[in-house]
């Protein structure tokens, strides 16, 4: 069993080597598959991570009214606590309120000139709400409608940052399929480049094939030396491929990072480099050994 492995690899080889221009072109093609492979990982990766920090930042601030007194602010605040949907609930008093605005604009001699000359706090006490889920804004929003807390509020800052959310979601969902759709069609180049390589060994070596069909060898060993052609295709397209997104991932690093300060791009790139090799690797094997499965299946059914 071992002597028959061994010598099924080494035909295979020697089928790589046989036709190395062509071999070359159909590694070139399963390399750009390959990189537009990991390219949607990482994208997916830091596209969570945007999402994330975008939700992070955002909430719905509730302001009330200025003759509004504080016992039920804090009695809303108990109530909005319990819902599911709210992660939670911060409560911004006046004085609060005034502090926050002091300390933003402390630079400012013309805003703090006019602070002194008012007589009382001109800012509102408010509800900073942030909840679970993106969509959970919405039911938040419309619970804020009801009667018992309506009277009290002067205004809900929910519409613009449901706007900023749901623009985002689909700009960031449709360059995702992009990339979805652009990794299969390149599979599907890269599977078809690699059929027509194997097919094209299996031609050149068909008198061999023949001769052994004709002796009673197996489909498994007449099968072999091709699938592992396939396979080597993978793996060094996964090397290459690798060995080219690494200089363009440092080069566009510190472009993300001003997109994402929360992720370091180069950072995630070279800790997780051993699994996305190992998808790498997966991926391309994967496409070698379906198209030289395709190839030689079609030859010994004819």
């Amino acid at each position: 069993m071992v002597t028959t492995l061994l010598r099924i690899v080494k035909y295979g080889l020697q089928n790589f080597k046989r036709s190395a221009w062509l071999s070359t072109a159909t590694i070139m093609v399963m390399v750009l598959a390959l990189i537009v492979f990991i390219g949607l990982i990482l994208f997916n990766v830091m596209t969570s991570n945007i999402i994330t920090s975008v939700q992070d930042k955002i909430d719905i601030s509730v302001y009330f009214k200025n003759d509004t007194p504080e016992d039920e602010v804090l009695r809303i605040k108990s109530t909005l606590g319990t819902l599911p949907e709210v992660k939670t609930v911060e409560y911004v008093s006046k004085e609060d309120a005034l502090r926050i605005f002091q300390e933003r604009h402390v630079d400012d001699e013309t805003i703090s000139q006019a602070l002194e000359q008012l007589s009382e706090n001109p800012l509102l006490a408010s509800l900073n709400i942030k909840a679970r889920a993106p969509e959970e804004y919405g039911i938040i929003a419309a619970y804020l409608n009801n009667d018992s807390i309506n009277p009290f509020v002067e205004r809900v800052t929910y519409s613009q940052n449901a706007t900023v959310i749901e623009r985002l979601s689909k700009i960031l969902q449709t360059a995702k399929n992009g990339g979805v759709a652009l990794t299969l069609f390149l599979s599907f180049v890269a599977i078809l480049i690699t059929f027509n390589s194997i097919r094209l060994a299996i031609y050149s070596n068909r008198e061999s094939i023949n001769i052994m069909r004709l002796v009673g060898s197996s489909n498994f060993f007449v099968r072999g030396p091709f699938l592992v052609e396939g396979i080597v295709y993978g793996i060094i397209s996964a090397i290459i491929s690798l060995g080219l997104v690494l200089p363009i991932a440092y080069f566009i690093a510190p472009y993300i990072n001003i997109l994402v300060p929360e992720t370091s791009f180069w950072e995630y790139f070279i800790s997780h480099s051993p699994i996305l090799f190992v998808y790498q690797l997966l991926f391309g094997i994967g496409l070698g050994l379906i198209s030289s499965f395709i190839a030689i299946g079609r030859y010994l059914k004819d």
